[in-house]
């Protein structure tokens, strides 16, 4: 058996190990990045093909004669083809749930951030303000108390869950969307947690954050493609929303033109919510696991089935 990995920078940058994937094969060839138009190439005559990003089409799947198994190193996998897949007996594997805790603790390090201006005041520190201060302290925006504040959670899967315990350790009044649309959408603080598709798309619209509390922040851990970024832009410029935090936006890495760079009151962190060390060790463990089941004839996260 031979593996061939075609995105590995991200999961691992050298930080971790692929040892636990060579206990399974002959040899195993590690791309940090693939274009493309280096897919075809690249999977060549390999069997097993491991690929978070790149898109997998029909004519990759039936170009590869050998291909007998994809695994995909993340909780999506819409970039596989799994009806051309299917067709050609090509077993396809992800890893859910990996990283609840990581995602959830990096939503409320954006609500902090969004209240307590963190990163704002170290900067006007380092830059020499408070030595140059008549008063023991000073602050740069206001600072936002969440104790006593609600919190909106569209999506309340094993992350929403996870955010509500900890904001409400914070002592943040939660509103679960699911059960009470209404009273999600004006609370102070909306986040979302729910899967992208075809029907949620552009979900956060116009229309969608005219019913939203007035000068309410929004928190984007989830997919982008949820959020209608000119309409956000625009109520983040006029103040109808106060604040932005996301870890996702609709292309990525961001066009030159993507209206949400540049705003003041938008913190924007380049999609690393998954990515503490600990969860990436875990997904190279998971694709071991989801590799062992399949030689094994076992279903074990299977996504083609």
């Amino acid at each position: 058996m031979n593996i061939v990995i075609l995105d590995g920078h991200t999961i691992n940058p050298g930080d971790l190990s692929w040892k636990r994937l060579e206990e399974f094969c002959d040899t195993i060839t590690v791309y940090e990045k693939t274009e493309p138009e280096e897919i075809a190439e690249r999977v060549g005559n390999h069997e097993i093909l491991i690929t978070s990003k790149c898109p997998i089409t029909r004519e990759i799947i039936e170009g590869a004669p050998n291909l007998k198994y994809i695994g995909v190193p993340a909780t999506g996998y819409n970039n596989i083809d799994l009806d051309a897949a299917r067709d050609r007996g090509v077993a396809v594997t992800n890893i859910p749930a990996y990283s609840t805790d990581a995602v959830a603790q990096h939503t409320i390090a954006l609500i902090l951030e969004v209240s307590n201006h963190v990163g704002l005041h170290n900067a006007s520190v380092q830059s020499g303000n408070w030595a140059n201060c008549e008063y023991f302290c000073y602050w740069e925006e206001p600072i936002c108390l969440l104790a006593g504040k609600s919190l909106g959670i569209i999506g309340y899967g094993a992350i929403g869950k996870r955010v509500a315990e900890i904001a409400s350790a914070l002592g943040m009044t939660i509103n679960i969307y699911s059960r009470d649309p209404e009273a999600a959408i004006r609370s102070d603080f909306l986040t979302l947690h729910c899967p992208l598709t075809p029907e949620n798309t552009h979900m956060i619209n116009e229309a969608f954050i005219s019913r939203m509390k007035p000068g309410a922040v929004l928190i984007n851990t989830a997919r982008g493609g949820l959020v209608d970024e000119p309409a956000l832009a625009a109520a983040l410029k006029d103040g109808r929303l106060s604040a932005a935090g996301l870890d996702v936006l609709s292309a990525e890495p961001p066009r030159p033109d993507n209206p949400l760079i540049g705003l003041k009151n938008c913190i924007v962190t380049p999609h690393l919510a998954w990515a503490p060390k600990e969860m990436r060790s875990t997904i190279i463990e998971v694709l071991a696991e989801n590799l062992a089941s399949w030689l094994n004839h076992e279903t074990r996260n299977r996504v083609d089935l």
